[in-house]
């Protein structure tokens, strides 16, 4: 810790503390995106997610690694097409040191549960459209 960290008192440190953990998720999120980009380019698995292998189907999280892949490669308007939802719950985790929860807490149980089921559901027929079922 730096003398003017400590100078500043325990705001600055909290604030410093939040930036660092920030800062350590999105580097852990970068390395996860590479890995994937490498892994699909050294061996692409073809469909992962097993409700659409198995019926053709796609789930509500379809697209979701290929938002790391895509990611991984750069390709940010690639990684959001993919999945949407899931491309801004990835941002809302990382930037959460931040205070992204001071929206997020607040809510009854029942208000973030239909949040959640909404941004589900938005997202299962985002990719209904998308792959074309």
């Amino acid at each position: 810790m730096t003398a003017a960290v400590r100078a500043a008192g325990p705001a600055a440190t909290a604030s410093a503390r939040r930036l660092a953990h920030t800062a350590l998720r999105c580097a852990l999120a970068a390395g996860t995106a590479l890995a994937a980009a490498a892994l699909h380019d050294a061996h692409d698995p073809g469909v992962l997610c097993p409700l659409r292998l198995l019926t053709g189907i796609p789930c509500p999280f379809c697209g979701s690694t290929t938002v790391f892949i895509e990611a991984g490669h750069g390709h940010w308007l690639a990684a959001l097409t993919a999945n949407p939802v899931s491309f801004l719950a990835v941002l809302g985790v990382l930037a959460a040191p931040l205070g992204g929860g001071v929206l997020w807490w607040p809510l009854t149980p029942r208000r973030r549960t239909g949040v959640v089921v909404g941004a589900l559901a938005v997202a299962w027929l985002w990719q209904l459209k998308r792959l074309g079922v």
